[in-house]
């Protein structure tokens, strides 16, 4: 019998996971909360349908887009949940339907943001006080799913996602101030798709999980070498590292026996400058 998993949020990762599931054999259902994003869904082969989350209330087009074996939640704070109790007020609303339900298995996507930057290496347990509202919403979001005995959940927690048509010299353009030469916490879509589906196939639940490439180079390095292949003006950097902190993934890397398809973010930039020589 096939597995369902539905997908709260098909977005930019959560469309290419669903298309990665199809091909494995999963019956996929994704969410989304526009007109014009039911039918690029829809063309995609996933199970389209209409969720809207909000901080006191839930629309949803049909309940059955809740009935799966496995809940992926993959809504992040927009700007609007700034303050931090909106954000969660949004997964309580989620949560009382995944009870109603009875939904079993929940992965949530959360993020490194969670974490206070605190010059070092940081890994799950370290969260401290994180400085952006969203990283405090994301944590609070965390703990909620966690602690709900109904249900099993395990959270990972991305870098900064790159791949495909997101061009990370974009991230760093039209700033005023000089960027400073921390290093990155990035990951690419390929190994976020790999890490998500390798989680629900070993019915890993019940954990929290660092995802980020191994290799971290440094802003400097990084966005230049970007900038220069996408031909866009090469940031004004500084020596200063500023605040940072280093996403350390050895947990993950160690439960699922994980490989990274980019080992370092350097790893992709190189692969995009060989298909524009190509080209």
């Amino acid at each position: 019998m096939r597995r369902t998993v539905s997908i709260l949020g098909c977005g930019w990762l959560g469309t290419a996971l669903g298309r990665s599931l199809l091909r494995k054999g999963w019956k996929v259902k994704g969410s989304v909360a526009s007109t014009q994003s039911y039918n690029r869904l829809e063309v995609s082969g996933i199970s389209a349908f209409y969720v809207k989350a909000k901080a006191q209330s839930l629309t949803v087009d049909y309940n059955s887009f809740f009935n799966t074996d496995v809940l992926i939640i993959s809504i992040p704070p927009t700007r609007t949940d700034c303050v931090e109790d909106s954000f969660p007020k949004k997964i309580e609303q989620v949560i009382e339907k995944v009870q109603e339900l009875s939904i079993k298995k929940v992965l949530f996507i959360s993020s490194t943001s969670v974490y206070e930057s605190k010059n070092t290496e940081v890994k799950e347990g370290d969260e401290g006080t994180p400085e952006k509202a969203s990283g405090r919403a994301l944590l609070k979001a965390e703990k909620l799913l966690l602690e709900n005995p109904a249900f099993q959940t395990t959270v990972i927690r991305f870098g900064g996602l790159i791949g495909y048509d997101r061009n990370p010299a974009r991230f760093v353009q039209h700033r005023n101030a000089p960027v400073f030469d921390s290093p990155v916490n990035l990951i690419h879509r390929d190994d976020c798709v790999n890490i998500i589906s390798q989680i629900i196939e070993k019915d890993i639940w019940g954990e929290v999980f660092n995802a980020s490439s191994p290799e971290h180079p440094g802003r400097n390095e990084f966005y230049a070498k970007a900038a220069k292949i996408s031909d866009l003006p090469i940031p004004v950097f500084s020596k200063d590292k500023g605040s940072f902190k280093v996403i350390n993934s050895d947990k993950l890397i160690g439960a699922l026996e994980y490989k990274f398809v980019y080992q370092s973010p350097m790893d992709y930039l190189k692969e995009v400058e060989e298909w524009a020589y190509r080209i």
